[in-house]
């Protein structure tokens, strides 16, 4: 074994061990070797804790990734007008040496962490799990492979092409350059494919653990960054610093939609018929979230595995707290340091239940007669789903941790990537095409019924009106609909870059403002 898997292995094993006192005349349980660990399912399952790890450090998600990457976006943007380091990532003005991001502890180095974690827990399940005949080491090798995609894609959404590694660093890989981004999507794809055979959708009984609808969801996500637009070097130019003039399509057939979509379908179909998941009242889900509930089954798919005195989401995202209050017992401002931009309250239809949860134009504060919602001026709207009021369960303690896990996939997304694929008629001949364009207005219909109150009449009226009997007006109708539905969630960058339309529509925003 390695010095490199010893050390690894050993903080895994950290995080899920409780020690009891010295005994010296035995070894050292921090000593077990990849046999002992990836035999034992106990074990093993500490290790998969240790991948997970790295969301939590101080300079990743916790404190770095999170609070910058996703905006601003059409629908998001970053409340402050002060032009500091932190302004310069969400103006799309980041230079090298941002003291934010060059850090030797920040997103990049510790997302590698993580996805070295999963090579060895990958590795030492395949070599001494025997998965083939355990279904929970089975279960784990599938949990190791999910939480691999995960890291990567948020490398892949954050800093575009980066090394391809898929196993354990030895002395000759430790230096490797980057890789076409192809070669990495392939590798998730497949291995989301096989984590299918090894997860159930009884697997995770908490949303900080993975389970066969997350599987299936990370596969359609990828699906769709995989054959969508993307800032790609010059073919052969990969790791040389060449920057393309323009977004282009992958021109690799095994990316396309016509290989891809039709697999990433089956797969959220599935998920829609069988999971046993769905959409619950809009309220009810967002206070959940705040009280930190991690009861799967319902509407939350996987959330960022935070601890409960960790993260920062409410303390970045929430409805602003202005010195102390009830809701933020410390003398800082906490929350509201980005929000919806002023006009998406507009884009939301008359009843509409979302929308009073997603915009809020007001922040909490004391002025000496009790703590008071005061407007906050039309330029600072805040995502109201995140509320320190909302903590009831586990009250905000003022510190710079919150515990609130943010939401990382919900059945929202599954049908909303169900509507988006089925509707790419393209590649399916006309009989097909219009099968699948129902099934698309279909999806649609559950996100609207929600959104509605189940007011059957009204979301009658509004698919009549928004004329959904064509592919683009369908289209149209999804992108409008990912906007009101997770907004404040940062899916929306991602998707505005995988349609090509990221300046373009940012270009609309700024008309609006």
């Amino acid at each position: 074994m390695n010095i490199i898997k010893r050390i690894i292995i050993g903080a895994g094993l950290a995080a899920g061990l409780s020690l009891a006192s010295c005994d010296l005349t035995t070894e050292s349980q921090s000593t077990f070797d990849e046999t002992q660990v990836f035999s034992d399912p106990t074990l093993t399952e500490y290790q998969i804790y240790s991948i997970s790890q790295c969301f939590g450090e101080t300079n990743c998600h916790r404190g770095r990734y999170l609070p910058w990457y996703g905006y601003n976006t059409d629908i998001e943007w970053y409340v402050s007008n002060t032009k500091d380091e932190k302004s310069q990532i969400v103006r799309y003005s980041l230079t090298p040496t941002n003291g934010q991001l060059n850090l030797a502890n920040g997103p990049y180095n510790e997302l590698f962490s993580g996805i070295e974690r999963a090579n060895l827990s990958i590795d030492g399940i395949r070599t001494y799990g025997n998965p083939e005949t355990r279904p929970e080491m089975a279960a784990l090798l599938g949990e190791a492979l999910v939480l691999r995609a995960v890291l990567y894609t948020e490398l892949l959404k954050a800093y575009g092409e980066v090394p391809a590694r898929f196993a354990p660093v030895t002395p000759e890989t430790i230096y490797l350059n980057k890789s076409d981004k192809d070669v990495i999507y392939k590798q998730l794809l497949a291995d989301l494919e096989e984590s299918f055979d090894y997860l159930t959708y009884q697997t995770a009984t908490r949303t900080d653990r993975v389970g066969l609808a997350f599987a299936k969801g990370m596969y359609a996500r990828v699906a769709l960054m995989a054959s969508g637009y993307s800032q790609r070097p010059d073919k052969g130019m990969v790791g040389t610093g060449n920057i393309p003039v323009e977004p282009r399509l992958t021109d690799d057939p095994e990316l396309s939609k016509a290989v891809l979509y039709p697999k990433a379908l089956t797969a959220l179909k599935d998920v829609i018929a069988n999971s046993g998941l769905d959409l619950i009242d809009y309220e009810e889900l967002w206070k959940s979230v705040n009280n930190m509930d991690l009861t799967a089954g319902k509407e939350i798919i996987w959330v960022i595995p935070f601890s409960n005195s960790r993260g920062r989401w409410n303390y970045t995202f929430a409805i602003r707290n202005n010195g102390q209050t009830d809701w933020s017992p410390t003398t800082s401002n906490r929350g509201g340091q980005a929000g919806p931009v002023p006009y998406l309250y507009y884009m939301y239809e008359e009843g509409d239940t979302r929308r009073d949860i997603s915009c809020v134009n007001y922040e909490w504060e004391n002025r000496g007669d009790g703590t008071l919602p005061y407007p906050a001026g039309i330029e600072n709207w805040y995502f109201g789903k995140y509320r320190f009021e909302w903590m009831t369960t586990a009250p905000y303690g003022g510190g710079n941790d919150d515990g609130v896990k943010p939401v990382y996939m919900r059945y929202a997304d599954i049908l909303l990537m169900a509507a988006e694929i089925a509707n790419s008629s393209g590649d399916h001949d006309e009989l097909v095409s219009v099968r699948e364009q129902d099934y698309a207005v279909t999806q649609l219909r559950k996100i609207l019924l929600r959104a509605f109150d189940n007011n059957t009449s009204k979301v009658d009226e509004y698919i009549q009106e928004a004329n959904l009997t064509n592919e683009d007006n369908i289209f149209k109708e999804i992108k409008k609909q990912r906007a009101l539905e997770f907004v404040g969630e940062f899916l929306r960058k991602a998707d505005l870059i995988r349609w090509n339309t990221l300046e373009s529509d940012m270009i609309a925003a700024a008309k609006e403002l």
